[in-house]
């Protein structure tokens, strides 16, 4: 048995692209539907929340968990309330801002504390717990990579806060899209880049060595 196999890639190891498609849409939707209906905040609200539960349904019937689903449901639902709540359109994008910026201060802390986010999800999808952590040059790899993460963060940041600050909802729509798969896709590629750049030549790779197991 070859002891240096790899994955293709982290995109093709993690995935994601389903579910970056499916977070996209509402927000689109509610965009359309306040720009067509006059500004109605109350139409846009409605037009996300039915593309979320449509898309729930979809995604029930291919076999995803339900507890994903309803997360995803739920903070379409969090988001129309805010946004019907404060009369204020681009409050639905409100919850898009935060958690960029605590995913940010998040990756940002697993970094400085040596258990960068990025190991913690690989080691979990390969079912190898955090044993990837006895492994100093899969470690520094790994905090490496995950920087990439914390910039994808970043920039949606320095893109989503002046367009919410200038309540510009239809930029904030077609930022949402542009700033949701297509740049995880990127973060993706770049981070697996990092990654096999800071490895040895001669490392095993992110599957690891029978040495590295209990």
């Amino acid at each position: 048995m070859t002891t240096n196999r790899q994955p293709e890639s982290l995109s093709s190891l993690l995935g994601g692209r389903g579910g970056a498609v499916d977070a996209t849409v509402p927000p689109v939707a509610f965009g359309v539907g306040w720009l067509l209906a006059g500004h109605s905040i109350g139409v846009g609200a409605v037009a996300a929340l039915v593309v979320s539960v449509l898309i729930g349904g979809w995604r029930l019937r291919q076999g995803a968990k339900p507890r994903a689903v309803l997360v995803g449901a739920l903070a379409v639902c969090v988001s129309a309330l805010i946004a019907l709540y404060t009369g204020r359109a681009s409050d639905f994008f409100l919850i898009q801002i935060v958690t960029n910026a605590a995913s940010a201060l998040g990756w940002v802390v697993s970094i400085v504390v040596r258990w960068p986010f990025l190991g913690l999800i690989v080691g979990a999808v390969l079912g190898q717990k955090t044993r990837w952590r006895r492994d100093p040059a899969l470690l520094r790899a790994y905090s490496r990579a995950s920087w990439v993460w914390v910039g994808q963060y970043l920039l949606r940041l320095a893109v989503f806060v002046p367009l919410y600050a200038a309540d510009q909802v239809v930029a904030l729509t077609t930022a949402r899209v542009v700033l949701t798969w297509p740049l995880v896709a990127a973060c993706l590629a770049v981070s697996w880049w990092v990654l096999r750049r800071s490895l040895p030549a001669d490392h095993p790779g992110l599957r690891l060595e029978k040495s590295t197991q209990p």
